[in-house]
């Protein structure tokens, strides 16, 4: 066998027992074992390589970073189930209800609040279903719109931090979480802002499916309508600045964060009167559940990686990447491409852990800056939440959908949606300053992107 034929054989391998449905951690570290042995007996790797996996391994374990993980899962499993959700979409559904769409703006302004203080899209989408997709339907929004609004909606906490995928292409990049948040909330608020103008074109174009709520149906007005917005939103808006403000004032790491955040979930539930020892086993055993996922994967790709790089597939694939035309632009399409359509079979942990190790090395090389990469990352693998048939936020909303309403209008519904986040990939490729980045063209036509502290 030759020895530049083992990278892509090792990667084409690996695309096969994934396809075949094998658990992804588990293909990852059983595919790189297997070639290893391969290389090993035609003499194309040296058996010392393999003493580097417990070092590995350790120093995943020991990554204090990821200890961010668990704390903003706990903190958004134990939110979802405190009642923050469904008084705020109550409220903010009576506060906008005498407006046409009203029902669907109040779906999105909360999703965005759940996705600053859950971070985790299940509960966002499960909430919101739940509580406010048969209201929608009682009062006559048409299915596609309020199926689509609701998963949209609950996609926000893929970019909107403090983001479970934030946290782990930071630490795949090498970059600061801090950074890649503060980096990724306007791209976050103007992709709310364009599901905003998306509801009003139908509210506008086709009143008919998006109506006001009826007079019967607002029951707060005046001043207690006020004073029941104050009592909603403080509390989740309190949280935000202790989660995020103090991630981005500098006072906290992002994992002192989670910690504050998960301390102030649990004073949230005790206030709702709801902190007891059934919601504490439900969102322990899910936080331990997700953890364990997110670890096994990690392991399995660094045997995978160690053994990939021992054939130097690294160098395979940065010759493969930095040969494309068009330089630098020419990868982001490919790129931006290629997530998108594995988005179609891999959740966003699978494409984090496989593929962005051996995208960030070319990336750098091409002078690109790693946190503006990750955030477009970041909004790239949010499709792979609401592409059609496979989207994650889709299976969600099924599982608490009344079965009235029918499979393909949840994906129909969730397309215009689709469409807009492939907008806001473009806007950020476009308009890199968005992610707070400058642009400039060097000498060989390569996009040199660097942060604006480092621009001459």
């Amino acid at each position: 066998m030759s020895f530049e034929i083992m990278a892509p054989l090792m990667f084409a391998a690996l695309v096969v027992i994934l396809l075949l449905g094998y658990p992804v951690a588990f293909a990852l570290a059983a595919n790189g074992l297997l070639f290893a042995v391969i290389a090993i007996q035609s003499g194309f790797f040296d058996f010392a390589l393999l003493q580097a996996l417990p070092e590995r391994v350790f120093g995943i374990l020991s990554n204090s970073t990821l200890l961010a993980i668990p704390f903003f899962t706990f903190m958004g499993l134990v939110l979802e189930r405190s009642g923050m959700a469904e008084e705020l979409l109550d409220t903010i559904g009576q506060l906008f209800g005498a407006v046409r769409g009203g029902l669907a703006y109040a779906v999105i302004f909360v999703g965005a609040l759940l996705a600053a203080t859950t971070g985790v899209v299940a509960a966002s989408v499960i909430a919101m279903g739940l509580i406010s997709l048969p209201v929608m339907l009682r009062y006559g929004y048409d299915q596609r719109l309020a199926t689509g609004v609701i998963a949209a909606s609950g996609t926000l906490a893929q970019i909107i931090p403090p983001s479970l995928v934030l946290i782990v292409l930071a630490d795949q990049l090498g970059v600061s979480i801090g950074d890649m948040y503060t980096g990724a909330l306007l791209p976050g608020l103007l992709l709310t802002g364009l599901y905003v103008v998306y509801v009003l074109g139908v509210s506008i174009f086709k009143p008919a499916a998006a109506p006001a709520l009826p007079a019967s149906a607002r029951t707060l007005r005046g001043a207690a309508l006020l004073q029941r917005v104050l009592v909603s939103l403080v509390p989740p808006l309190a949280l935000i600045f202790l989660v995020l403000g103090t991630i981005f004032l500098g006072v906290a790491t992002p994992t002192e964060g989670g910690a504050m955040g998960a301390v102030g979930a649990l004073v949230l539930a005790a206030a709702h009167r709801r902190l007891n020892r059934e919601l504490l086993i439900q969102a322990m055993t899910t936080t331990a559940k997700l953890t364990s996922f997110v670890i096994f994967i990690l392991v399995g790709s660094t045997v995978f990686s160690l053994v990939f790089r021992g054939v130097n597939g690294d160098q395979w694939v940065e010759t493969l990447l930095t040969q494309l035309p068009g330089g630098a632009l020419g990868f982001l399409l490919v790129v931006n491409l290629l997530v998108f359509v594995l988005a179609f079979f891999l959740d966003f942990f699978e494409i984090a852990f496989i593929l962005v190790p051996l995208l960030a090395p070319v990336a750098q090389k091409l002078g690109i800056d790693l946190v503006w990469f990750g955030v477009l990352l970041g909004v790239n693998m949010q499709t792979s939440f609401m592409h059609p048939p496979f989207g994650f936020a889709l299976f969600y909303l099924r599982s608490v959908a009344p079965r009235s309403v029918r499979t393909s209008d949840i994906y129909w519904g969730a397309v215009p949606f689709l469409i807009i986040q492939v907008v806001m990939i473009a806007l950020v490729v476009s308009f890199p300053e968005i992610v707070g980045v400058d642009t400039t063209l060097g000498g060989d036509e390569l996009l040199d992107i660097r942060l604006p502290s480092e621009t001459p």
